[in-house]
């Protein structure tokens, strides 16, 4: 008996995958941060660009790449 692997992914596939899979931890890092030392002084920081438009955009986005990768398949 002779069978055939069928491959699931191309490498195409992989690539965009593991480029979200940077791009989700990417918006991860930069959401995190901003504390402050002290827990009875509130600091601003936390509302800064990067934290509220910038970081879950890059989640979004990386988890939207995500699904493209997995659901994109080459036609015959």
């Amino acid at each position: 008996m002779n069978h055939k692997k069928k491959i699931l992914f191309r490498r195409k596939n992989y690539i965009v995958l593991m480029i979200s899979i940077l791009l989700i931890s990417l918006g991860y890092f930069v959401m995190s941060g901003g504390g402050s030392q002290n827990p009875l002084i509130f600091n601003n920081e936390i509302y800064s660009f990067q934290r509220i438009r910038l970081a879950p955009l890059l989640v979004i986005f990386g988890f939207t790449l995500a699904l493209l990768s997995i659901i994109y398949s080459k036609r015959k």
